[in-house]
């Protein structure tokens, strides 16, 4: 996805949502969306990407820390430290100092948050850009949602422009972009 042009340094959120914004449930995303998870990794490859712990521990084994990109990790729990920090992750207890340490990795100039539900109320009035992929689902017991974008989003790109986009293996689903207004 070509993202619109942005301020020399900036800060995205990525994430996925039913239609009525649901993110998670029980610490885990309650559907498989294979083009949603391979949107994620060409948007966020070669930038670093913010996680809080439970993102962290979301993520198959197998997978983390991402390839091709700094991992850094919100956490205040030791073992969870020293897990992430033996993967080769970068590992804070304060949003600031992890959003700073992730600017000057490489690719620094966009910094994606990507997760969970309080990291992205936590850093939504620091985000200049958000990539939304919206599922067409319903999940009754989800117990994480989306943050609200701050006043003055605008989106800048839908596509499909109107409804959803068939999967032959997962849900149909819509990539939205939304950019701060004072960006434009």
């Amino acid at each position: 996805m070509n993202l619109p042009p942005l301020p020399d340094q900036a800060v995205g959120m990525i994430w996925a949502q039913t239609r009525d914004g649901v993110i998670g449930r029980a610490g885990d995303m309650p559907w498989n969306a294979p083009e949603d998870m391979a949107h994620f990794k060409a948007t966020t490859m070669g930038h670093p990407v913010v996680m809080g712990r439970r993102t962290w521990q979301s993520i198959p084994e197998r997978f983390r820390p991402f390839a091709g990109r700094t991992n850094v990790v919100l956490t205040r729990d030791p073992e969870v430290t020293a897990e992430a920090e033996a993967a080769g992750a970068l590992v804070f207890t304060d949003l600031d100092e992890a959003l700073a340490a992730a600017t000057d990795a490489p690719g620094g100039e966009l910094v994606w948050i990507v997760g969970g539900g309080s990291l992205y109320a936590a850093a939504a009035d620091r985000a200049d850009v958000a990539v939304i992929t919206v599922l067409d689902l319903e999940v009754t017991d989800g117990d994480t949602f989306a943050p609200a974008l701050p006043p003055g989003f605008i989106n800048v790109a839908s596509v499909p422009a109107e409804g959803f986009t068939p999967s032959d293996r997962g849900p149909a689903y819509r990539f939205e972009t939304w950019v701060a207004g004072d960006d434009l």
